[in-house]
């Protein structure tokens, strides 16, 4: 019953007093100063960031959180600031991991750039192979006798002969030919190609006085010096023991001369030759 004597209707709606209705519109307006304040703090960060504070606080000026069924949403209906606060926290949560992404994705192309070709560097690339030099002729040598020495000691180090077999090699192109590239007066093909003077020994030719009748190539290869010095090694590279034997019992193992010892006279001069050419300890 009411002052005025008039009964209370049980199934009328309750009403809140202005007391309760000024009391919440206050807390609003203190959490809506509160949040403003804060979005002002945040000067510098990322737009989306300030927009949902602001989204925030006009939410809360509306009203709009009261109904939310959800605990959460009842939380904050409860409490307008904690709730504020939790969504404040979201949106710096959902910041940072933006900014880890932007992070992760800039590193990236950096860690899987593909490393510098290090053969393209100049500190990476190999040194040249050592070549034979190009000495002045020693020995009693001319120019001509030297370049044909040089050919013999070049062909020798590219099949990776020993010094040893160099210095056969030498002494017995000086006994065969004087270390001229001699052509032959029976067989005047060999005359077509170049040659340094005329040999009639029968249809030997070149700087080892090899015939090509004997099996050892064609004539205009064996006028080649490097060519007639690969078949040369070659085949004393097939004598046993030839390492250890003397020059001269190597040399006619291979080249089966009627003179078997005369290649053993060129033995200095053939050393000294191959020393000019290929330096010791190269």
């Amino acid at each position: 019953m009411r002052d005025d004597g008039t009964l209370d209707d049980p199934d009328a709606p309750s009403r809140p007093t202005a007391d309760t209705e000024d009391g919440t519109s206050a807390e609003r307006t203190t959490v809506a100063s509160r949040l403003l304040a804060y979005a002002r703090d945040l000067t510098g960060r990322r737009r989306a960031q300030v927009a949902l504070a602001t989204g925030v606080v006009c939410c809360l000026g509306l009203g709009a959180v009261a109904q939310v069924s959800d605990e959460s949403a009842g939380a904050v209906a409860r409490d307008p600031l904690a709730g504020s606060a939790e969504l404040v926290q979201r949106a710096e949560q959902q910041r940072a991991s933006r900014g880890l992404d932007r992070a992760t994705s800039a590193a990236t192309p950096s860690a899987v750039a593909t490393p510098a070709d290090p053969d393209t560097t100049r500190s990476a690339r190999k040194a040249a192979p050592v070549r034979p030099t190009d000495p002045a002729p020693v020995a009693g040598l001319d120019e001509d006798q030297m370049e044909n020495a040089e050919a013999i000691v070049r062909a020798g180090r590219e099949m990776g002969m020993p010094r040893r077999g160099l210095v056969i090699a030498v002494a017995t192109a000086m006994q065969e030919s004087n270390l001229y590239n001699v052509a032959s007066g029976v067989l005047p093909e060999s005359q077509d190609h170049p040659h340094q003077g005329v040999g009639w020994d029968h249809d030997s030719v070149g700087l080892f006085q090899q015939r090509s009748s004997s099996g050892w190539g064609p004539v205009g290869r064996l006028m080649d010096p490097e060519f007639a010095t690969r078949q040369f090694l070659s085949a004393l590279e097939q004598v046993p023991g030839w390492q250890h034997m003397r020059l001269t019992d190597a040399a006619q193992a291979v080249q089966v001369s009627a003179y078997p010892e005369h290649y053993q006279k060129h033995e200095w001069r053939a050393s000294r030759v191959v020393d000019a050419i290929v330096p010791a300890g190269r």
